[in-house]
């Protein structure tokens, strides 16, 4: 087992992951190469961040790329508003993919904050 995959970030992050697979099945066709793709490609890319952080030499640079972690997040969640808005997602499934954000979010404040606080 990879040091990450103990990692209850990266356990989060790969939920979120399937939470957006999830929903951006029910997207029409025509956002196939449109929001599902971004959507998805976003999701995937929070625990791959993780996943590549875990690999570097420093404590620093593995806090560096958590952080990076967070802008996909940040990204779905714009993306989901104009899936809401575009009618493709109601409104039940929006607000799980903020909530889902939201604690993804906290979870890698944490372990940010670990990362820093125990040096490099």
């Amino acid at each position: 087992m990879f040091n990450f995959e103990k990692l209850e970030a990266w356990r989060r992050a790969i939920d979120f992951a399937d939470q957006i697979y999830f929903v951006t099945e029910g997207f029409p066709d025509a956002e196939r190469f449109g929001l599902t793709n971004q959507m998805r490609r976003a999701a995937v890319s929070v625990s791959s961040t993780i996943a590549e952080g875990s690999s570097r030499s420093s404590r620093t640079d593995f806090a560096r790329l958590v952080e990076i972690g967070t802008g996909p997040l940040f990204e779905v969640d714009s993306q989901a508003v104009i899936a809401r808005r575009r009618s493709f997602l109601p409104e039940p499934s929006f607000k799980g993919i903020y909530e889902a954000a939201e604690e993804e979010c906290r979870s890698f404040s944490g372990l940010r904050a670990s990362l820093l606080k125990s040096g490099s």
